[in-house]
């Protein structure tokens, strides 16, 4: 039984905290100090995955040699960079680690 009330009150304290975010979203306001840092949350994820897996600590892509994932990813930040676009940025480093795969790189 412990185990089912368990699960259960995880269940609703989950459900809680998630729907507390929308149904009070607009009656609370977060300070200005978390709102900026709050910008730097998903920066932060995807270079956590993305950086484990460009470099191959892993095992993720281990048939691609490591030179091509640096290289993809290198591009990939310089159009991040220049044109603040994600889809651009994921575009490009796709598009060109398949290029150097296909040329054997």
């Amino acid at each position: 039984m412990s185990v089912w009330l368990t699960i259960i009150v995880a269940g609703i304290a989950t459900y809680l905290t998630r729907a507390s975010f929308l149904l009070l979203g607009d009656r609370v306001t977060l300070p200005a100090t978390v709102q900026r840092a709050l910008r730097y949350v998903a920066p932060a994820a995807f270079a956590g995955i993305a950086i484990p897996a460009a470099l191959g600590s892993d095992g993720i892509g281990g048939s691609i040699p490591p030179d091509a994932r640096i290289l993809a990813v290198a591009l990939g930040i310089l159009v991040a960079w220049r044109t603040k676009s994600v889809v651009a940025c994921m575009a490009v480093g796709m598009v060109t680690l398949w290029f150097l795969q296909s040329v054997g790189l």
